[in-house]
């Protein structure tokens, strides 16, 4: 009973974290009127957030693993609580976006804590498997929650608390995390930091981003440089960011492949979609909300399928099913003009199985030690590719042809679950280093 209660407060933590990357997303129209962004500029409302969450997200899981992930994980949802009532006060563009960055830093620490947590917790096998399809479910109704819950909110009480809600949520889970999580950390790891490693792969990431959404080559070149940079710092570092056994093993770069391309094809076309329903048909927030409330309950459903099939019949045919019910809602959505339910549903049904079955195959066979790194991992290629997804897409003329190329994403995807993903996900059971799973 009490794993269930730590699970229970580790998914509220993601679910909060994953809420705010799309909770913005029907709010966009309303912020840019408000404080005057550029229609070019608002996209940073957005990106500032996903760019600084999914830059930092490897340096934050190494945090939690050298200096212990009940601290670090209450460390983090302290600075999000924090950086979420600064966006809901901000005066101006520049100040909510700087907002935005700081609230991304917390959940850049937040997030890979409390799935690494969730690793130690429950030991591998159908156990884990089960809390990874909550996990996952979690992450299905926190990313189309926000587009459910941000319509009413900002039209009931503004965009403001659209942030603001995050307050007090934060503050009790603070409380419950200080009150259930006992401390874990391997003492065997040397207490390095491999600062320049984490600067130089955020500032990569960010000329990506840059570089794409404002078709900039000098940002492209820059990217490149850093990226080169980030790899000759992490074979001379003594503690690197990215040791090498983490990056050798072929199950956790395939799966997190999926995650890349599954964020990439989800977050854009969701960006796609929002914008294409409140200026081009017109529909309020609310309306929108509700209607992309199918694409909640298909991906619950998705996620809780997909954790069975995997313990069954492992990590490659669930991955490719995934990948491929993107690709079909995405094409059943760029048939227009107007929002297709039975797209909406496709889609979720998809994000859910994607998103477990990448994630299983990412973290299997994963040792205690490593487990915030390769959580930090996972985290940052689906929320990376969560923005490569909103730049890329949003640089396409019209919503079918950005629908397409969503589906052409997916399609990657599968072409690579159905090519690496070859080996069925470990089955072999050990107890967990932290707080031992209950029968």
């Amino acid at each position: 009973m009490r794993t269930n209660w730590i699970l229970a407060v580790l998914g509220t933590a993601f679910f909060v974290v994953i809420l705010d990357s799309t909770i913005v997303f029907v709010a966009l129209p309303t912020i840019q009127e408000d404080l005057g962004f550029s229609a070019t500029g608002v996209q940073w409302v957005l990106s500032a957030y996903l760019v600084t969450f999914g830059s930092l997200l490897l340096f934050g899981g190494r945090l939690a693993d050298l200096l212990g992930r009940r601290r670090v994980l209450i460390t983090g949802i302290a600075l999000f609580t924090a950086a979420s009532f600064a966006c809901g006060a901000a005066p101006g563009p520049g100040a909510l976006i700087g907002a935005r960055v700081a609230q991304g830093v917390g959940a850049a620490i937040l997030a890979p804590t409390a799935l690494s947590l969730v690793l130690t917790t429950f030991a591998p096998g159908a156990a884990r498997n089960r809390a990874l399809g909550v996990w996952g479910a979690v992450g299905g109704v926190g990313g189309t929650a926000g587009l459910l819950l941000g319509g009413p909110i900002t039209s009931a009480w503004g965009w403001s608390w659209i942030f603001f809600v995050n307050v007090p949520v934060g503050a009790v889970l603070v409380l419950c995390a200080r009150a259930l999580l006992v401390e874990s950390r391997d003492a065997s790891l040397p207490r390095r930091f491999d600062v320049a490693g984490a600067v130089t792969v955020t500032g990569a990431l960010a000329l990506v981003i840059l570089a794409i959404s404002e078709a900039s080559w000098p940002a492209a070149v820059g990217a490149a440089v850093l990226a080169g940079v980030f790899w000759v710092v992490e074979r001379r570092a003594l503690a690197p960011l990215v040791p090498g056994r983490v990056v050798r093993s072929r199950r956790l770069v395939s799966g997190n492949a999926l995650l890349l391309g599954a964020g990439m094809c989800v977050d854009g076309t969701l960006f796609s979609l929002t914008l294409h329903a409140q200026q081009s048909q017109a529909l309020t927030p609310v309306e929108f909300g509700l209607t992309t409330a199918a694409m909640t309950g298909a991906s619950v459903v998705g996620s809780f399928v997909a954790q069975v099939l995997v313990t069954r019949h492992g990590v490659r045919p669930v991955a490719m099913g995934g990948m491929l019910l993107l690709a079909l809602g995405s094409v059943l959505l760029a048939r227009g003009p107007g929002l297709d339910v039975a797209g909406l549903l496709v889609l979720g049904a998809g994000l859910g199985a994607a998103f477990v079955g990448a994630q299983i195959a990412a973290v299997s066979g994963t040792p205690d030690r490593d487990t915030g790194l390769v959580s930090g991992v996972a985290d940052t290629s689906f929320t990376i590719g969560g923005a490569l997804g909103v730049a890329v897409l949003a640089a396409i003329p019209g919503t079918r042809g950005a629908l397409l190329v969503a589906a052409g994403l997916a399609l990657v995807g599968l072409a690579v679950a159905t090519t690496l993903l070859k080996e069925r996900t470990p089955s072999v059971r050990r107890p967990p280093s932290g707080v031992a799973a209950e029968p």
